[in-house]
């Protein structure tokens, strides 16, 4: 790392768990500085000229301009550095979209300008535009959140609508991350409410997890998966906190988030932190794509299909129609009285302020039995129980 600059302290707790893993690629955790503090922003612009980058890109949508992108702009020109802004447009509903109109307007913009670094100013998509683009340009990317709404934003994965379906790619992760507790705490209701309601979709996808790796063979890793439920209980124990949007509250949720997108990233994989109710939330907005609607939160669509899912394999558990070899059958059960039932899932995303039901979010009791029924086959190569026990009928 470049002087002045300090890894916060849940980094260590990163790299401790990293040592555990045996086989551990170590350039998987090559990324520094990771600043999650008030005024991390400030630091942006030093990084970049200690990084000897001649021409910057900043990448954000109208809003996170204003928030953090113009100041950064600023910042950058002021020590002699060349920048470039990108404004990603939105679509005709007025929603910015992470599809190919929005990565071919990106990456146009950045060959144009011969950019030699991208900084994503804003939230999940427009990173997952941003890390793409990238990607496929084979240069860097600086992470730069606005709210702690997702924990998407030190993966190397990249949710992308093509066609309109939804496919995740794998992209890259960025080079360094600057969360501003100034930036933060001032981030709608509803985006903080999203961020818990990703953290708790956790209960769901570790037990899809551990489920597809009991009775379906797929990889697992115990160091990972406690780092994972670490962050996520480190949510729940402070909910209260969370839900005040004090500086304390948000640090702890963004903290969280960061550390599932370390555990996908050491794993290598997104099963940690994405399971059934993420397969629900992607069909739904791939739903609302298709009938022209606004689109809804990703995190807003995870907390409620973790509810849903939660309900249903707890009805499965309790009408012995979980469908593995009765060898399994006990340690199955066991794996799902830990994912607390729909109606405590439903309080937890009540006390931050966040929506609890699909009519809430405008998805229909009919899209909901449907997506009950596929939602699997958005990630086909995931072995969750919803996918064995739609397979099963």
């Amino acid at each position: 790392m470049k002087r002045g600059i300090q890894m916060t302290h849940f980094m260590d707790s990163i790299q401790q768990a990293a040592s555990r893993i045996e086989g551990l690629d170590p350039d998987l955790l090559a990324i520094g500085p990771v600043l999650l503090e008030h005024g991390a922003v400030q630091q942006v612009a030093p990084y970049l000229k200690d990084q000897d980058y001649g021409h910057v890109a900043i990448v954000a949508d109208a809003r996170t301009y204003d928030i953090a992108g113009q100041a950064l702009e600023s910042s950058i020109q002021e020590l002699g550095v060349a920048v470039q802004v990108t404004i990603i447009d939105p679509d005709h509903q007025g929603d910015v979209i992470a599809d190919e109109a929005s990565i071919i307007q990106l990456i146009l913009a950045l060959k144009t300008h011969s950019s030699e670094v991208v900084v994503a100013v804003g939230t999940g998509t427009l990173h997952d535009i941003v890390r793409f683009s990238a990607y496929t340009l084979n240069i860097p990317f600086v992470s730069v959140p606005t709210a702690p709404s997702v924990d998407g934003f030190n993966s190397k994965g990249a949710p992308i609508i093509l066609r309109g379906e939804k496919k995740t790619i794998t992209a890259i992760g960025p080079n360094a991350i600057f969360a501003d507790l100034d930036i933060l705490t001032k981030a709608p209701a509803a985006l903080v409410a999203a961020g818990f309601g990703d953290m708790l979709g956790k209960y769901t996808s570790l037990f899809d997890w551990k489920f597809g790796h009991l009775a379906g063979g797929e990889p697992y890793s115990e160091v990972v998966a406690e780092m994972t439920r670490n962050a996520l209980q480190q949510c729940v124990d402070h909910s209260d906190e969370i839900a005040k949007r004090s500086s304390e509250g948000i640090r702890l949720l963004m903290g969280a988030l960061l550390e599932s997108g370390f555990a996908m990233l050491l794993f290598g994989q997104s099963h940690p932190a994405s399971g059934a109710e993420h397969h629900l939330s992607h069909y739904w907005e791939m739903e609302f794509l298709r009938l022209g609607s606004r689109q809804i939160l990703h995190g807003a669509k995870v907390g409620v299909a973790c509810a849903e899912i939660s309900r249903l394999y707890h009805q499965l558990a309790d009408d012995s129609l979980v469908p593995v070899a009765p060898a399994l059958l006990q340690a199955i059960r066991d794996e799902i009285s830990l994912i607390p039932d729909e109606q405590t899932i439903r309080q937890l995303l009540r006390t931050v302020g966040g929506a609890t039901t699909p009519e809430e979010l405008g998805v229909k009791p009919e899209l909901l039995t449907r997506s009950l029924n596929e939602a699997h086959l958005v990630r086909p190569n995931r072995y969750t129980l919803l996918r064995a026990y739609n397979e099963a009928k």
